[in-house]
């Protein structure tokens, strides 16, 4: 493929993750994703022959790896485990004060809806939850837990996380986010 046929593959990718994210798989047309893209319909059908779940799995996966590499490389860099959840919180909270609470997390909104009935954009985000919760499990066994304890306390944070984004975007509200962060503090010091 060239480079004009990557550029449209990723217009159509950069297109859906924001639709999606906004409003969801079900409240996304693949009309509007053209539109938003840019794209003629039939560059759609040969980037993703198989259609809406296929583009939305490519667009999932992207957004997934990209909050994955960014807990990756603040580990990395040896920050700690609270210092990420802190970074990974106001990256959540910025995406919220700019969309006027439209978006938070890239996964969540398509995670609650296609839960119970498609299990390969169910399996897309799942995969992307586990990187990030082994990641995260990864820096606490750095920090000195057992492997165990880290896995728990990861799967915990992690759900603190999420639950404060939806929290935070139901209510137009930074407050449940400023909530786990003491939640999150609280919990890694113990």
């Amino acid at each position: 493929m060239g480079v004009k046929g990557e550029e449209t593959r990723a217009r159509l990718i950069a297109a859906t993750r924001t639709l999606v994210e906004a409003q969801g798989y079900f409240g996304t047309g693949l009309n509007q994703v053209l539109a938003e893209s840019g794209t003629p319909r039939g560059s759609l059908y040969f980037h993703f022959p198989s259609g809406k779940d296929e583009l939305v799995s490519a667009a999932l996966t992207q957004s997934g790896q990209e909050v994955g590499d960014l807990i990756e490389s603040l580990s990395a860099d040896r920050a700690s485990a609270a210092v990420i959840i802190h970074r990974l919180l106001g990256i959540f909270a910025d995406r919220m004060e700019r969309s006027e609470y439209g978006k938070g997390c890239p996964l969540a909104t398509v995670a609650l809806e296609v839960a119970g009935g498609n299990e390969e954009l169910r399996r897309v985000c799942t995969e992307a939850y586990e990187r990030w919760q082994g990641a995260l499990a990864d820096r606490l066994v750095d920090e000195g837990r057992s492997r165990a304890a880290a896995e728990a306390t990861a799967g915990a944070v992690l759900a603190q996380v999420e639950g404060a984004v939806l929290l935070a975007r139901v209510q137009h509200s930074l407050v449940p986010l400023g909530q786990a962060a003491r939640a999150v503090e609280l919990l890694l010091a113990g």
